[in-house]
């Protein structure tokens, strides 16, 4: 049997390019993620020179970042014609290593 996982980490990006990032792009996008189970945050990311949209998330178990990457990830991504990369990191295990660094996601 396998630990559970307490604090998950999510890379996506959506492999497309956006003309500008405004408000008109994001907030729509925000207003969804609210009622995502199990999503703790997101930091928006913008490809530098593709302008490639993407995000770090913050799940409170790998159940809840699989679910979403394979449910409301991927229809947002099939909705704007994209391709989505998506990678599940496991937080309880760099937690340390991470709080050396002073990372904003560990008190």
């Amino acid at each position: 049997m396998s630990r559970a996982i307490g604090k998950v980490f999510l890379y996506g990006e959506f492999q497309t390019s956006v003309p500008a990032f405004t408000k008109e792009l994001w907030a729509p996008v925000n207003e969804q993620l609210k009622d995502v189970k199990g999503l703790v945050r997101k930091t928006w990311l913008l490809g530098i020179g593709t302008n490639t949209v993407g995000g770090f998330y913050e799940f409170d178990s790998i159940e809840n970042a699989r679910e979403f990457a394979t449910g409301l990830y991927a229809e947002q991504a099939r909705y704007v014609n994209a391709s989505l990369t998506v990678r599940i990191f496991d937080g309880d295990a760099t937690e340390e290593a991470s709080k050396g660094m002073k990372s904003p996601h560990y008190d």
